[in-house]
């Protein structure tokens, strides 16, 4: 601990009368680390932060940066009895650092898609609704005002490309994509189609369209009403462990009580 102190003492002199420029080190060595970005990093930056403009380089630094202060930090710790395993060890907890925000990202997306996937059908429907008076494209952008917030980022930059003369498959398999929840990529190749079909084949369409949306409809409130069960089973057993505890100990005193009598 008193090497760590005086490490961040040193370092901290150094800095400051501009004898080594730590700011610089790290901005230097942060594109050697550029390999160890995860592919989906953008994607669940994304998710995360839906319509803000963000500084990828910026963010995926400020990783770097902890990451390497941490390693740091833990062989100041033990640099007394610095070993080639301490070496390892900080190299380690630097990459443990460096890895927690992606992580919590990656966590906030697994539980965001679960919400997505509840809410998807939902929206569906109301999209249905629109489909009927309005052409998809149409039916698409009048949706976005009314759409879950979780939808809106993906919805915006579908409407955008088809609006850009994209009308290809592609702007839907997209979406499908960026909210891969259960049946959403059928969905969307669904509304696709019913786009293309004729005002004569409309109404069977929309008919085949309201009938795949009412069956996730369905499935999501199973889902639900699953969930409700295991939770209330969940505070049921915990009500049961306990009151059979509270008696078991009761009954364990009130012996103990007999027996010094």
């Amino acid at each position: 601990m008193q090497f760590l102190i005086i490490g961040v003492i040193v370092v901290f002199v150094l800095n400051y009368n501009r004898i080594v420029d730590t700011k610089r080190f790290i901005t230097d060595t942060e594109p050697y680390f550029r390999i160890l970005m995860e592919d989906d990093y953008v994607f669940l930056l994304g998710i995360r932060y839906p319509g803000r403009e963000l500084d990828v380089n910026t963010l995926y630094g400020q990783r770097v940066r902890n990451g390497i202060l941490a390693a740091i930090v833990i062989i100041f710790i033990f640099f007394t009895q610095l070993s080639f395993l301490h070496v390892l060890a900080s190299v380690a907890v630097g990459f443990v650092v460096f890895k927690l925000p992606y992580n919590s990202l990656k966590s906030y997306y697994k539980a965001n898609l679960h919400h997505i996937n509840l809410m998807l059908p939902y929206y569906l429907k109301s999209l249905e609704i629109l489909v009927q008076h309005y052409t998809v494209p149409v039916a698409l952008s009048r949706s976005i005002e009314t759409a879950p917030e979780v939808f809106r980022p993906g919805l915006n930059k579908l409407v955008a490309r088809i609006d850009s003369g994209d009308a290809s498959i592609q702007p839907y398999v997209d979406f499908a994509l960026e909210y891969p929840v259960r049946d959403s990529m059928r969905m969307m190749r669904l509304l696709y189609r019913l786009g293309l079909g004729s005002q004569h084949d409309k109404h069977d369409q929309v008919m085949t369209f309201s009938r795949t949306v009412s069956a996730l409809q369905n499935k999501a409130r199973e889902q639900k009403y699953k969930e409700r069960l295991e939770t209330m089973e969940k505070q049921t057993m915990v009500m049961l462990m306990t009151t059979g505890g509270g008696v078991m100990g009761l009954m364990l005193l009130s012996m103990m009580s007999m027996m010094n009598f």
